[in-house]
């Protein structure tokens, strides 16, 4: 691969997923007005994150990314987002206080508005349209008005995006993730006596240790007083991409400005494509989703182009196999990177592996086959000296019916209900909390009894 990059380099390579607009003229221009817009994040954002995900690497860290599998315009709405961020921080405040030690926290939205398609077109009584793309490139009702590509939804992308980012740093910094006040998250968690109690033994708990701390310390725990929230997307529609990637004052680089961790499919890492390309060449952290067709040579390729300085913090490996396939693919993998001496960031995705179809056609994920898949992740990593510094979780704040299984025991009778996703299923707000308490028992048994939880 050649040493030579720019911005826009990506575009000598194949790119698979490349959205055909039928008015290039019209793309440029958006493109245009987009680079002269003010950036969404900044570089010493990007770069905290850096410094937090290179102690993760470490073991000093462990992070918890989620949100949506794709954004709607539509869902650009305060209480949409309050949702998302309140139960994205009640799951790592149960991590931090469970697993003895700091979480990152990066949100799977601000930008997570483009999806990759295994067919540009879709057929639908005999009509063949464009297949819907996310809400950057095309609209979801089939017709052909809706499926055409328009670059103005990229701007109107930018506008929900910078939107969404100025209500979440409001809401960080005006003291909604103040440790101090635990209480105040308490709001309608669960309707479940057993983890409804779980979750206030925690918080008491929470509450007893930051007063005992600051008693000891004699003055207030500063620190405390609110978290650092980051946000990330898959990095799949370059044009976008490209449009907020920029040089800034006094440091090295380009930055893709768009988000703080851009991340590559596992649809779009081939060596020499134009994903590649594109990430290969910006300062931000990345993260990279490896699946079953990885090899080990492969990943090891990826890994030396994307991370030649081998450099910590920079490059996260984010696997999704499956609960079936785990066992088989992921070994492999982990000693390629231990005999190379690679520093990365392993992370499970135990979601998109696990993706099934009832009969009526509906798409669902098996609560058992993630926690399923996130326990195996947990054994494989420690039985070969590894560490697994990280989960990645399509979830929601809301009470939706798209998973089956959880504490409610939800069924496919129960996905009529309320299954909102137009894309893929999402962990609802009980079954995210319940996932959050495994893992804080995985990674520290003695967890599960302070809390009381079932073995």
């Amino acid at each position: 691969m050649p040493n030579v990059w720019s911005p826009d380099s990506w575009r000598a390579k194949h790119n698979s997923q490349q959205v055909k607009y039928p008015d290039e003229k019209a793309l440029g221009q958006a493109v245009a007005d987009l680079s002269k817009l003010p950036p969404l994040v900044t570089s010493w954002e990007v770069e905290t994150l850096k410094h937090q995900l290179a102690e993760a690497c470490q073991g000093r860290a462990f992070l918890l990314q989620g949100g949506d599998c794709c954004e709607s315009f539509a869902d650009c709405r305060s209480d949409s987002i309050v949702a998302k961020l309140r139960i994205l921080l009640k799951m790592s405040l149960i991590l931090v206080y469970g697993c003895k030690r700091p979480v990152i926290r990066v949100g799977r939205f601000a930008g997570q508005f483009a999806k990759p398609r295994s067919s540009p077109t879709e057929t639908v009584d005999g009509v063949t349209l464009p297949s819907y793309r996310g809400s950057i490139v095309n609209r979801l009702p089939f017709t052909l008005a809706d499926r055409t590509p328009d670059p103005e939804l990229l701007l109107r992308g930018y506008e929900r995006a910078g939107l969404t980012l100025n209500l979440i740093r409001s809401l960080v910094e005006g003291g909604f993730a103040d440790l101090h006040h635990p209480e105040l998250w308490d709001v309608d968690f669960v309707n479940h006596s057993e983890h409804s109690q779980m979750f206030r033994r925690l918080m008491d708990s929470v509450s007893q240790a930051v007063s005992f701390m600051e008693a000891v310390a004699g003055r207030s725990l500063a620190e405390l007083d609110g978290v650092k929230f980051f946000v990330s997307h898959e990095g799949l529609h370059l044009d976008w991409e490209q449009a907020q990637t920029r040089q800034v004052p006094r440091r090295p680089g380009w930055y893709n400005l768009t988000t703080h961790f851009p991340w590559i499919g596992d649809r779009t890492r081939g060596l020499d494509d134009a994903h590649i390309e594109y990430f290969r060449g910006i300062a931000n952290p990345i993260g990279l989703k490896v699946g079953p067709s990885c090899t080990p040579d492969q990943l090891l390729g990826l890994t030396e182009v994307l991370n030649p300085e081998n450099e910590p913090g920079r490059l996260t490996l984010i696997h999704r196999f499956g609960t079936e396939k785990i066992d088989r693919y992921l070994p492999p993998l982990i000693e390629a990177i231990q005999r190379r001496g690679r520093v990365v960031l392993w992370c499970c995705d135990p979601m998109h592996g696990n993706t099934i179809q009832t009969a009526n056609n509906v798409k669902t994920r098996r609560f058992d086959d993630i926690l399923h898949e996130l326990d195996r992740a947990f054994e494989i990593h420690a039985s070969m000296d590894s560490y697994l510094g990280g989960a990645h979780f399509e979830l929601t704040g809301e009470d939706v019916t798209e998973c089956i299984g959880g504490a409610r025991g939800l069924s496919e009778a129960d996905l009529g209900r309320a299954y909102l996703s137009d894309v893929d299923p999402r962990l609802n707000y009980e079954q995210s909390m319940e996932m959050a308490l495994l893992i804080a028992r995985r990674m520290n048994p003695s967890f599960r009894d302070d809390m009381l939880l079932p073995k």
